[in-house]
């Protein structure tokens, strides 16, 4: 018998006694006498949270860990363990011994989240309507279509309160939907392919208890805003194994999205340079003109990283969100027949001990691929050791390899730097390439090689977190360098969300397990992440602008990870810079008071659209009018100009000043001083030397001059400017890249800053 603590999630405030009462009846489940349950019992959690720890035996422990409402059993000494661990990673917890109530259940009721994808599974615990929840906001004039399977008066309530589908554009580019087969689809806003599903869950996602995968990451889930209603807009529909989604119907959906009265809009989708102009793609003109009429949309930024450039969705009025990971693992102990052992990454749920083999017995050149397979030997009952650098295969493409040689499991080797788990189906245990060079020197070494690997567990807090994702695509923008892309990051990797049960947890054919819940990575996951936050900020603070809570978002972000060490840039070895990260990883929190804005008004807008080569006459027709609104390109104008939440120089030959004005959000009565940390070869003053704030709302300018001390070209160096009251830390990332050398001399002609029609 070993103490072991039963987390059960929040309180919700209900009485104490009443709360231990529900305690020993859970306990007594597993105890043939509820006196024998009291016994064991050694606490009972019931003011901050709902918890008990008990004294109990393995089979105990694990029968209590498999029942309703339960979200995670682990020995005494372990931490708390989450679904959904991103939200209490970024400190949006659900505890109440600060005896108020938490942030995420305070606000977002009065908020409506679109999510353009592939629908929703309407009868998820994630989409319930729980009971307090109130009247649906009267600003709402959207509607659910009913439509194949898809019945309102059953799949729409107060949380779910919008559903559409458009694949008008889909079948005229591949034909009419399938409705039979392996991949039938629902002509419904039902979700065939689970990406839609997985993304509303994690943005407005109600609290869903006993939630978990196979066992692992078991715990409660919510959404980021689990008290604002879901609006489902299905623009993307299963075609290959992925979601498509054509750009008329993308369109479709942005005109119905801000006519039905939606507050904030959820895209994760996008497309790979070379990037169209702002106003040749769908995406860009829809949140154009979302962000006129005061709706903020975050889109998701790519996985194509660690390369530069790479970056999708860039204009500067859409939110572009980066991926990043939290502190939570999923170890899995590898034990070889020479007693040696590793400890890799999984989610592997059996145990197994089998004769263990590397890949150059079983396919050509080593390389695990599709087609490599001698087949002059079976890898039947046997693990295979697979290594990524050889053939450059992934870990999806190797288990697939091994599967067709009718292998049980696959141990896969690749840089610890790119490491990133997933369901393949097999079996599939990550390993670094020194620990796969020791297993391979033992298989070498011996006639007879096996291994034992273990279940894998799930631990929090033993790996500093957290990392740009790997995977999560780079600045700078090949659009528009001088506006930094991504924005931010947020948690985008293994993150466990609702799941539509018509499609098992890879896609894959013969794959017919079917889940409730699924782990997911991608900055389609940091993406919706950010989309929770900002519909609790907007429903905290209705009258800020897109660019407010966007600037709100990037000013209060950090750069430190939980060792208080730099954030890395996964893929590689070195500190983040803010092509990597942005402004830096979202702090919710603080971005709820963040004391000054970065506020882009319409005549910002037009001014930038001038920068980038839009005529007068053009802006007209795009920039809503307004009183007193001046269209007019008069002068030289620089897309530097922007009163965005960074300053980015993408081509300094020069002394060059550029100006920014703040916002006042905080107290009527502030008194902020600037901190500058110049980028290396850079001279940088600010004028002037202190903002000072008489009222709300009051709006400052100040004044950056960057100068050149140093010759360079190509590359970019950065620094940053704090504007801060003693308690506010209100931070831009500046970039700058000098470009004042050309053949070995010192150039002095050019322009001042380059910009992109």
């Amino acid at each position: 018998m070993q103490v072991h603590i039963i987390y059960l999630g929040h309180n919700l405030r209900r009485d104490p006694f009443l709360t231990t009462k529900s305690h020993i009846k859970l306990l007594s489940r597993v105890f043939d006498e509820e006196h024998k349950a009291r016994d064991a019992l050694v606490y009972s959690y019931k003011y901050g949270f709902s918890g008990f720890a008990a004294l109990l035996n393995s089979t105990q422990a694990t029968t209590l860990a498999e029942m309703e409402g339960v979200i995670s059993v682990f020995r005494s000494k372990m931490l708390k363990l989450h679904t959904t661990r991103s939200w209490d990673f970024m400190g949006l917890t659900l505890d109440y011994s600060a005896h108020s109530i938490p942030m995420q259940l305070k606000y977002g009721d009065d908020v409506i989240v679109a999510i353009f994808d592939t629908g929703v599974w309407p009868e998820s615990e994630s989409f319930r309507e729980e009971s307090n929840l109130g009247p649906i906001p009267k600003s709402w004039r959207g509607k659910c279509v009913k439509a194949d399977t898809f019945d309102p008066a059953t799949a729409c309530n107060r949380k779910l309160i919008g559903a559409r589908f458009y694949l008008a554009g889909f079948e005229l580019d591949y034909g009419p939907l399938n409705a039979t087969g392996f991949d039938a689809e629902f002509r419904s806003p039902r979700d065939r392919l689970g990406h839609g599903t997985h993304t509303a869950s994690t943005a407005v996602g109600s609290i869903a208890s006993g939630v978990n995968f196979y066992g692992l990451g078991s715990g409660n889930a919510r959404g980021g805003a689990p008290r604002a209603r879901l609006a489902v807009y299905k623009i993307c529909w299963f075609k290959d194994l992925e979601g498509r989604c054509s750009e008329a119907d993308i369109m479709a959906a942005f005109d119905d999205a801000l006519n039905d009265g939606v507050h904030v809009i959820s895209a994760s989708l996008g497309s790979s340079p070379p990037l169209m102009p702002f106003f040749s793609m769908s995406t860009d003109i829809g949140s154009f003109h979302a962000m006129q009429m005061g709706v903020t949309v975050v889109f998701s930024a790519g996985n194509e990283g660690p390369d530069t450039s790479l970056v999708q969705n860039v204009s500067p009025w859409g939110m572009c969100v980066g991926a990043s990971t939290i502190d939570r693992g999923f170890p899995t102990k590898i034990t070889l027949g020479n007693n040696v052992s590793f400890v890799g990454q999984s989610f592997n749920i059996k145990e197994m001990k089998m004769d263990f083999v590397d890949s150059t017995s079983l396919f050509d050149g080593g390389l695990c691929s599709f087609g490599k397979w001698n087949k002059s030997n079976s890898a039947t009952n046997k693990i295979v050791l697979c290594f990524s650098t050889v053939g450059q295969v992934s870990s999806t493409a190797a288990a697939y390899a091994v599967l067709q040689a009718n292998g049980s499991a696959l141990i896969f080797a690749e840089p610890f730097t790119k490491q990133n788990l997933q369901d393949d189906f097999l079996p599939t245990i990550h390993v670094d390439l020194y620990q796969a060079t020791q297993m391979l020197y033992y298989i070498r070494s011996t006639r007879n090689s096996t291994v034992h690997i273990s279940p894998s567990k799930t631990e929090i807090g033993h790996v500093p977190a957290p990392k740009v994702a790997y995977f999560s695509s780079r600045g700078p923008s090949s659009a528009t360098p001088n506006i930094l892309k991504p924005d931010i990051i947020a948690p985008g990797e293994n993150i466990l969300a609702a799941w539509s049960p018509k499609s098992s947890p890879t896609l894959l054919p013969f794959d017919d397990r079917s889940v409730d819940w699924n782990f997911d990575s991608g900055t389609s996951m940091s993406c919706p992440h950010v989309s929770g936050i900002v519909a609790l900020i907007k429903s905290a603070h209705p009258d800020w602008s897109p660019a407010a809570i966007k600037s709100a978002l990037m000013t209060t972000a950090y750069m430190s990870d939980t060792s208080s060490e730099t954030i890395l840039a996964g893929g590689t070895l070195k500190p983040v810079d803010p092509f990597d990260i942005g402004a830096g990883h979202i702090n919710p929190l603080k971005a709820m008071d963040p004391g000054l804005v970065y506020d882009i008004e319409a005549r910002d807008h037009v001014l930038f659209l001038c920068s980038i080569g839009y005529s007068k006459e053009q802006i007209n027709r795009m920039v809503v009018p307004s009183s007193g609104l001046d269209i007019s390109c008069t002068g030289n104008h620089s897309d530097t100009d922007l009163n965005y939440p960074a300053i980015t120089i993408s081509d300094l030959r020069w002394t060059t000043t550029v100006k920014r004005t703040l916002t006042n959000v905080g107290h009527g009565h502030a008194l902020y001083y600037p901190i500058i940390t110049s980028p290396q070869g850079v001279h940088t003053w600010v004028w002037p030397n202190r903002l000072v704030f008489k009222y709300y709302k009051e709006k400052l300018s100040y004044f950056l001059t960057v100068a050149p001390a140093k010759q360079s070209t190509s590359r970019y160096d950065f620094g940053e400017i704090v504007w801060s009251d003693g308690y506010h830390h209100v931070r831009i990332p500046l970039i700058v890249r000098v470009n004042n050398e050309k053949n070995g001399d010192f150039d002095c002609g050019g322009d001042e800053s380059r910009s992109s029609a």
